[in-house]
């Protein structure tokens, strides 16, 4: 009788492991299919953006303007491109941090969300400091690529990129790449650089994995930085983030 109920225990106890191995699986199934479906949506809406990409020369190619962007997305203020990664976005700015956190260009919920300016820059990118956001994902989409400037080879190879506005274009000269944490105020609360700027440069270079000196050394009261932003692994608040010099393309304006 006790080896007729320990074999049937035995039985009971297989059958719950096997039924355990069967819903982890499905699970893993699931969260993968589920992961691929974010990333094939924000291929999609990337996709669908390049096709609406103004030109750098607006003056000596025809395409896409900001007029057929805005009529999409209103909130839709610039271009950001860097070369030689896949970060190529249009980029957003809503009433708060929050709005574009989950949200797609097209206003649609997205866990990839967009590439976003700080809701306390000016949208005419004109502050001393505009900092913008983007999700890291691990296919290289959104702010993915940010990582590579990690690799010091790569940063010290790739340097450029632009970003387009309605009013023109800027040049883009990549400075420094940080880790940082989220709380770091130099980094994240744009209006320092209005009153502490002298302050937050001298932030950057104590704190950054790679600096170019050349570039650093030429910054100035009248320097505009671009910060670019995403999410990482080093610790719990990790954020990585590349600074650029703006540099206004004159010959946008004819100049």
């Amino acid at each position: 009788m006790v080896g007729y109920v320990l074999r049937g225990l035995n039985a009971l106890f297989s059958l719950i492991v096997l039924l355990c191995f069967f819903v982890v699986a499905a699970y893993a199934g699931y969260a993968l299919w589920d992961n691929s479906q974010v990333y094939a949506a924000a291929e999609n809406v990337r996709d669908e953006m390049r096709q609406l990409k103004p030109p750098e020369d607006p003056e000596g190619e025809e395409g896409p303007t900001f007029e057929e962007l805005k009529a999409i997305n209103p909130d839709v203020y610039a271009w950001v491109t860097l070369d030689n990664t896949n970060i190529d976005h249009p980029v957003v700015q809503g009433q708060d941090n929050l709005t574009y956190v989950n949200r797609d260009v097209y206003g649609n919920f997205a866990l990839a969300g967009s590439i976003f300016l700080d809701s306390r820059n000016d949208s005419s990118f004109s502050d001393p400091y505009s900092l913008l956001y983007g999700h890291h994902m691990e296919n290289s989409g959104m702010f993915g690529d940010l990582a590579l400037y990690k690799e010091e080879d790569f940063f010290q190879e790739n340097s450029t990129g632009y970003l387009i506005t309605p009013e023109g274009v800027y040049d883009l000269e990549i400075f420094a790449s940080l880790v940082v944490s989220a709380s770091d105020q130099y980094i994240f609360d744009p209006e320092i650089w209005h009153t502490e700027k002298a302050a937050a440069l001298a932030h950057v270079k104590e704190n950054a994995l790679y600096l170019r000196e050349n570039i650093f050394q030429d910054l100035d009261e009248n320097s505009r930085i671009l910060a670019l932003s995403t999410c990482s692994g080093e610790f719990s608040d990790a954020r990585t983030v590349v600074l650029a010099k703006m540099i206004p393309r004159e010959t946008r304006k004819g100049g």
